[in-house]
């Protein structure tokens, strides 16, 4: 089974190529230019780099969020179309959980990992796992103990260990970003360096296909409003205070 994962959200993100469960090619996008500007074009040459073409894909892959919301409009929106072209179904993977999968490839069950993107506005995306015995990159090797959420990193930290125990494992650009939050509550806590998702990503969509859905069904994880929606509401109010009688 030929799989096309497909992440937008960071800016370079990624895509990949794979047979089953083995990575056939991952490759970066190019930073320097909008998603909408390289794709489907980055996916079309990856294919053809091996000799195939899209019809030749049996399933999409694709992050479904949290992270740039225009990044992760065009990636599913991309998705969605190829996969409605050649009539074939897409599996939404979370970044978060991609991230968390990749952490814990060598940790030892029992062992909290916490998966952080960095959100901008000085918060991250955020969930916490407790690893498990299981298969990497199955349904069972984590559990999830936080869903996705954003917020401030130090207070997430601290809710964290409130709740559970601080993470001795950290993974993504937020993590590394905000190291300084992580190292004052956990000195001993390793962080695993920001990584390209698309071959985590299809890598869960072969272990999950089962959970596919059709193109038109396909829904994001934004987690937070847009801020084009929030600077839109701000306007809103300020406009209903200045009528206000006074």
């Amino acid at each position: 089974m030929r799989v096309l994962a497909l992440d937008t959200t960071t800016r370079a993100g990624s895509v990949a190529l794979l047979d089953g469960e083995r990575v056939v090619d991952e490759r970066a996008g190019d930073g320097t230019r909008t998603h909408a500007e390289r794709l489907p074009a980055e996916i079309t040459s990856l294919v053809a780099a091996h000799g195939l073409t899209l019809p030749d894909i049996d399933l999409y892959a694709v992050a479904s969020g949290p992270g740039s919301f225009t990044g992760l409009r065009i990636g599913i929106a991309t998705i969605q179309g190829l996969a409605l072209v050649h009539a074939r179904r897409i599996v939404a993977i979370s970044a978060l959980d991609a991230l968390a999968h990749l952490a814990s490839a060598a940790a030892t069950p029992g062992t909290l990992v916490g998966a952080w993107l960095d959100a901008h506005r000085r918060e991250v995306f955020a969930a916490l796992y407790r690893v498990r015995l299981g298969a990497a990159f199955s349904r069972e090797r984590l559990e999830e103990l936080e869903g996705p959420t954003a917020g401030d990193p130090a207070a997430i930290v601290a809710r964290w260990a409130a709740r559970f125990a601080v993470p001795t494992q950290f993974a993504g650009d937020g993590a590394v970003l905000y190291a300084d939050a992580i190292a004052r509550a956990a000195p001993a806590a390793r962080l695993a360096p920001a990584t390209l998702l698309a071959a985590a990503i299809g890598r869960l969509a072969v272990t999950g296909q089962a959970e596919s859905v059709e193109p038109g069904a396909m829904r994001p994880l934004y987690v937070r409003r847009p801020d084009a929606e929030i600077a839109r509401d701000e306007k809103l109010r300020a406009v209903e205070i200045d009528h206000e009688p006074h």
